[in-house]
This record gives structure tokens, C-alpha cells and sequence, in this order.
């Protein structure tokens, strides 16, 4: 009894000690920052020592008398013992029990639970890695801050904002960087709700981008390093597609063959199995073709290519009429415009290529019957369905996906029914619809392109299956090239230096973005591009192409030269010599890996436009040269010589063909048509004036074209007003993004 007593006294004496707020506070800060000296606990309190040392000696000796804080005869500095360390935790368990009692959160589970500063450590231990000793101290230290608030309810964000600020002021930015919240804020939300319906679009678009958002914000954090992340906010670099860049592949070109031959497996939103048998005739052939995009459209973010169509569905069109086989490919097209998300590239074969003539044929049932060469004739009145089809809802609104690439090769120019598919596609392109693919030289005849300007060439194997079909673009990366030169101020081994750094940080990004793609197959999720339990995936990864873009090469040439690249040879000069430098860097990063990387002329009108606004946000609109004039800035994109250049086409085609041999990864030239009288005869003759003198690879005949709702009418030109009822608001304008050479047709 007398011991029991004696410890009593003995805890009554040590919670006497604790009695002073100030003797209380004094253990907590030994407690939280460690030994400190005699004049550093009175700085941190705040005590003068004028006027306080007496009463602060007066504490110091109360709290070593009771052996709660001992001296460290070496350091001179004062230490908390473990009794002392017991009784702050005793004290700090005390306010908690009463602020847990009187304070709820709101959590993230949508659930009102007690507050609970130990879940606050377990977060940060899960989701940051820190350390838990230093986790428990700051869970206590946000318990503090948060009972002073005084407010009835918390929320989990509320909490995470105190926890980050005090990782922040700790210098704890590493953890503070896991940690982060990605979300929006609620104004954000509701904005994004209002423009949404002014644009008419749907509720999905709402939630589509909204989800984008959310994963832009974890690649910037969570995925890539600092500097790209930094690079690509700070407009060095852009980095295309980031809201599905972690998630999905930018580009695929298909095998129809797979599909015609196999059918088409996939699992349903129940996570079943379903199973199509290969088609047995043309329609059930389109049909399982477009099921297969639409599939396929849920891990591609921008363009899906089916080259060959027209010759892998020749055999299903054997034997039937002309009208039984418009009737399915007009059926095909509109449900593809309506139902795929994605671009759709058809590529039609004017004639036979020669690798693919004897090559087995996949017809009814999957079943293997004949070659290639015995339905040329079947290959070209698919080919020539399809343009009619297109063109007869000409003065209706145009079907714009599927996009249509007519492909020229050598024999093209001799085979009647070759040339008469080319010029019903040159009627076509009257409303700026086809694109055409010049095969013509022998180098580009196993070359495969997509609308968007992305070219597949066999040039990394050999093989022409392996390289070009069932391959993809993981995505492609653009860099600023005026920025280089403006950090340069202009000078130019300054330029190639800064121009090392970002080519250097786009490769390295684009480097991650195949780790991070094979990363998700491995998971599981690209269960139809690259199912993790298929030993022969349906995309073939390796082959697979990164592009390293780049936009505003004339502006940059202009920066330092001060003259455009079409202005005189020492600017041509360097405009190839920023090229070769870069090819030359990708060449030495990739020196021992085997990763398929190309140059290519951006195709992101995005990318042009944001990266000439932030530049003339950094250094003022004078002393940035853009295209577009103050309300529409933007770089030259997609094309080397810029928008404004005054020069007959031959002499742009000759220029732009010397820049295409550069970047074999994606390039399309833009022909305008603009407002003139343009025939079929015209545009076929610039064709074969292409094909005969210009080793342009891709290109299109551009046309703005108004639709008015209300009549359901097109018309081939740029118009405010319907001229048939007068309707203004009924009016709705396609194009191209801008692009405005100054050129005439012969």
C-alpha cells in the first residue's frame, strides 16, 4: 500500500509539473524538433531574456527535478526523457480524445467518420513513404493546427491541405509531391459544365474531360520526371494527348486479314467473353470491322489506319452486284462516322502491289482460297463504290470519318481502271475530302500512311507485315523550336546547345512512354491491343513507332537568321542543319537501345497554337513571330515553310519534299483550293505533275466547307450565311486548321 501510495504522490507531482502551460510546451518542442539549447528554447517561446530568464530557469529546473528533460553534457543542449516523451503523448492523446469527441470528417469514402490524427500517419506512410516516426510527428503537428480552426466539421481534402503545408514547410517537397490531391475545384467543375452546353456537346464530353484532367495532373506528378514535367508546362516541349498518356497508344494501322480470318474476341462490359466467327459475306465483313474500331477505339487516342481495304475485302465482293455492294460500304461509312470515336484511315489501292499479289487470300468463313491477283478487278470496284458513295452525299453534310487515302503507285498511270478510280477521287476532292499517298519511287512502295500524316515505312526490319501492319505510334512529342532560339538570344551554338536539352528530354519522355504503355499490358488493361496473356499480341509493341515532333522551324530560322526558310540558301541551309542536329541526338540516345523512333512534322494544331502563346506571354508579342496576327497566334506546323509564303506550288512542292525526306515519321502537305473554280481535270493534272517531279510522300486538297442545318446543304466555300434561306445560326463551317499558302493551280 505505502508503494502504491508513494506512486501516487509521485504521478501527482509529475502532472503538477505539466501544470504550467509553458513547461507543457517546452516538452513538446524538444519533442517535435529534438535537443535544443538553453537561448534556442527561449527564441523558439518567444521569452526575453531580459525579462523572463528567471522564470524560464525556474521551469527548466521544475522539469529536470521530475527527470522529464535531462542536460547533455557535451552538446550543452536539452534532451526529453522517455517519461517525457510519455507525457507529452499522454497529454496530446488527451486533446485528442476530446477534439475526436466534438470533431467529424467528411472522408473520401463519402462517409462521416471521428476524427482520427493516426489515419493521417497511415496515409502518409502508404502514400508517400514517409517514414513512420517522422509520420507520427506530423500527424500530431496537423492535429494541432486543425483544433484551432474551431470549425463543426472537417473534409479529407481540408486535412490533406494542412499535411501538404506542413511537408512544405518542413522542406519535405519529395513527399509533399506524392501526396498531392488531383482533382478539380469545384468552380472548375461548374464552368467546364457551362461551356460544355454552350459547344452542344453531350454529358459524356463532361465526364471524359473531366477524367483527363485528373490523369494530366498524375503523369505531370507521379509519372514523369521534374524536368520534362516542367518543360512541357513551361512550353519547351509539349507533350500530346496527355489525358490518356499513361493509358492509351496515339495511332494504330490494322491487319483486316486478323480479323477476317479469326473473328473477333473480346470481353463485354459484364467482363464476359464474346466471340464473332469470321464473316461469311461482305456486310457481315464491314460489320465486324466496325466493331473491331470500336474496340479498338477504347486504347487509341487519336487515329485508327486500315490500309488495303479495298484489296482484303475484294473476295467478299465476288460474285455480288454493284448495288449490293454499295449498299454495305454505305452502311459501313455512316456507322463508322457516327459510332467511332477515333479518326478512321481507309487506304484504297488504285492498283495491285506487287508484294501482296500472290500473297493467300482470306475469304468466306476464314477459309484461305487463291491470291490477291485473282481480284483486281473486284479491289478496284470496291475502291470506286466507296468514292461514290462519299460523293453522293456531296451536297449533303460530307461523311469527314472514314477519311479516304488514295494510294498512286508506278502502274497506276497505266491501267485505265487505276486511273479512272484516280480521278473519281480527284471529283471527290472538290470538297477537300481524299488524301492521296504517292507511291510512286521505288523506296516508298512498302509505305503505309494514316490522315493524320503518320507514315509506316519498312524500314526497321524489312519486312513489310512486321513493319507496317499490326504496328502503332505509341504517341509523339513536340518540341519548341523558336523557344530554343530565344533562350539562345539568337545566337546560334547557344541554339544547338539548348536545342540538345529539349530534343534530350523528349526522347527520354517518349522513352517512358513505351515502359509506362508495356507497364499497362502487363496489367491487363490494353486487353485487345496488347492482351497480357496473349503470347503473339494482336499490336506488335517493338515495332511499334515514338515520333519526335517538333514545330515552328521557320520561326526559329527567322529568329536567327532573320529570314524565313524560302527567303535565301543560308536559311534553307540552316533550316536542314537544325533537322540533322536533331536526328543526329536522337541517333546517339538510342545508340545501345532498340526502340523504333522517327522525326516527323507535328501533327497537332494544339501544340502549335499553345506553345506561340506561351511564348509571347514570356517574351511580348513584338519580339515573337508568329503566324495568325495577335487573336489567333500559332507556329508553322505539319509543314516546314510557313503559311505566308508567296510562291508558285511547284517551287513549295520542291522546298517541302527536301524536309520530308528529313522526317519520315509524319508530314502531309495541304494543297488549298480556297475559292476558286478548281475542276477535276486541274486537280488530276497537279497529281500526276506530283507523282512525275516531286517526291512528296502525302498531301490533300484543302477546301473550307459550309453546311447549313436547316436546308442540309454543303457548300465549297467559307460563308456567314446560308444563300438558299438566309440562316445565320444554322450555319456550321469545316476545315482544316489554318493553313494559307498563297498558291495558284496551274
Amino acid at each position: 500500500m505505502r508503494k502504491l501510495a508513494r506512486r501516487r504522490r509521485l504521478g501527482a507531482r509529475v502532472l503538477k509539473a505539466v501544470a504550467s502551460a509553458l513547461r507543457l510546451n517546452i516538452l513538446r518542442l524538444l519533442y517535435e524538433r529534438g535537443p535544443m539549447s538553453y537561448t534556442e528554447i527561449m527564441n523558439v517561446l518567444k521569452l526575453s531574456p531580459n525579462r523572463d530568464a528567471g522564470r524560464f530557469a525556474y521551469h527548466l529546473k521544475t522539469l529536470t527535478g521530475m527527470d522529464l528533460i535531462e542536460p547533455d553534457p557535451e552538446t550543452k543542449k536539452y534532451l526529453l526523457t522517455d517519461m517525457g516523451k510519455t507525457l507529452v503523448e499522454f497529454a496530446d492523446e488527451l486533446d485528442s480524445n476530446a477534439f475526436r469527441r466534438r470533431l467529424l470528417v467528411r472522408t473520401s469514402r463519402l462517409a462521416i467518420e471521428n476524427f482520427d490524427r493516426n489515419k493521417i500517419a497511415e496515409s502518409l506512410v502508404r502514400e508517400a513513404e514517409v517514414p513512420v516516426e517522422l509520420a507520427q510527428k506530423i500527424s500530431r503537428e496537423a492535429e494541432k493546427r486543425l483544433m484551432k480552426l474551431g470549425t463543426k466539421y472537417l473534409t479529407a481534402p481540408l486535412i490533406r491541405e494542412f499535411v501538404n503545408a506542413i511537408l512544405i514547410e518542413r522542406g519535405l517537397e519529395e513527399y509533399r509531391h506524392k501526396l498531392t490531391r488531383l482533382g478539380f475545384p469545384v468552380y472548375d467543375v461548374s464552368l467546364l459544365m457551362r461551356e460544355t452546353s454552350a459547344r452542344g456537346d453531350d454529358v459524356e464530353k463532361v465526364r471524359i474531360t473531366a477524367g483527363s484532367r485528373v490523369i494530366e495532373e498524375y503523369t505531370l506528378l507521379n509519372v514523369l520526371p521534374r524536368d520534362i514535367a516542367d518543360a512541357h508546362i513551361s512550353g519547351s516541349l509539349y507533350l500530346n494527348n496527355l489525358g490518356s498518356w499513361i493509358l492509351k497508344i496515339y495511332g494504330v494501322m490494322h491487319d483486316l486479314r486478323v480479323f477476317l480470318r479469326n473473328g473477333l474476341t473480346f470481353k463485354n462490359f459484364l467482363d464476359q467473353r464474346i466471340s464473332l466467327r469470321p464473316p461469311r459475306n461482305l456486310r457481315s465483313a464491314l460489320s465486324l470491322i466496325s466493331s473491331m474500331l470500336y474496340l479498338a477505339s477504347a486504347e487509341v487516342t487519336n487515329e485508327q489506319a486500315l490500309d488495303y481495304f479495298n484489296v482484303f475485302l475484294a473476295p467478299f465482293a465476288k460474285g455480288l452486284s454493284k448495288d449490293e455492294i454499295k449498299d454495305s460500304l454505305r452502311l459501313f461509312l455512316e456507322t463508322t462516322n457516327i459510332t467511332v470515336p477515333t479518326g478512321v484511315s481507309l487506304g484504297l489501292e488504285t492498283v495491285l502491289p506487287s508484294f501482296l499479289s500472290e500473297a493467300d487470300v482470306i475469304s468466306s468463313g476464314g477459309e484461305t482460297s487463291g491470291v490477291y491477283a485473282d481480284f483486281i478487278e473486284e479491289s478496284q470496284l470496291v475502291a470506286s463504290l466507296i468514292m461514290e458513295c462519299l460523293r453522293e452525299r456531296g451536297n449533303a453534310k460530307p461523311i469527314f470519318n472514314p477519311s479516304v487515302i488514295v494510294k498512286m503507285r508506278p502502274e497506276t498511270f497505266k491501267d485505265s481502271g487505276a486511273e479512272r478510280i484516280l480521278f473519281e477521287a480527284h471529283n471527290l476532292s472538290l470538297s477537300g475530302l481524299p488524301f492521296y499517298a504517292n507511291l510512286v519511287s521505288e523506296e516508298t512502295n512498302m509505305v503505309s500512311y494514316a490522315a493524320d500524316g503518320l507514315r509506316f515505312s519498312a524500314d526497321w526490319t524489312k519486312d513489310w507485315e512486321l513493319d507496317t501492319v499490326r504496328t502503332g505510334c505509341l504517341d509523339n512529342i513536340t518540341l519548341n523550336l523558336p523557344r530554343a532560339a530565344y533562350e539562345a538570344r539568337r545566337e546560334k551554338d547557344q541554339f544547338f546547345r539548348i536545342l540538345s536539352d529539349y530534343t534530350e528530354k523528349g526522347l527520354r519522355a517518349l522513352d517512358i512512354k513505351s515502359r509506362v504503355i508495356l507497364r499497362r499490358s502487363q496489367e491487363g488493361l490494353l486487353s485487345f491491343l496488347l492482351p497480357k496473356e496473349a503470347q503473339d499480341p494482336y499490336l506488335r509493341f517493338q515495332e511499334s513507332t515514338c515520333i519526335l515532333g517538333f514545330v515552328g522551324l521557320n520561326e526559329a530560322v527567322h529568329a536567327v537568321t532573320n529570314k524565313s526558310i524560302h527567303e535565301g540558301e543560308e536559311a534553307l541551309d540552316f533550316a536542314e542543319e537544325i533537322l540533322t542536329h536533331i536526328i543526329e541526338e536522337k541517333k546517339a540516345y538510342l545508340k545501345n537501345m532498340k526502340l523504333r523512333f522517327a522525326l516527323g512534322l507535328t501533327p497537332s494544331f494544339d501544340a502549335a497554337k499553345r506553345l506561340a502563346e506561351l511564348d509571347i506571354e514570356r517574351y511580348g508579342l513584338g519580339d515573337v513571330y508568329v503566324s495568325g496576327g495577335r487573336e489567333n497566334p500559332y507556329y508553322t506546323s505539319m509543314t516546314a515553310i510557313p503559311l505566308e509564303a508567296n510562291l508558285p506550288l511547284d517551287d513549295l512542292l520542291s522546298l517541302e519534299s527536301r524536309f520530308e525526306a528529313l522526317t519520315p515519321g509524319s508530314h502531309l502537305f495541304k494543297i488549298p483550293l480556297g475559292e476558286s473554280e478548281a475542276d477535276a481535270e486541274t486537280l488530276f493534272a497537279t497529281t500526276q505533275r506530283i507523282a512525275k517531279n516531286h517526291k512528296i510522300g502525302f498531301y490533300t486538297f484543302d477546301r473550307t466547307l459550309t453546311y447549313c442545318n436547316k436546308c442540309e446543304k454543303t457548300f465549297f466555300r467559307e460563308l456567314t450565311k446560308c444563300p438558299i434561306c438566309g440562316s445565320v445560326n444554322a450555319v456550321t463551317r469545316f476545315s482544316r486548321k489554318p493553313i494559307r499558302y498563297h498558291t495558284q493551280l496551274p
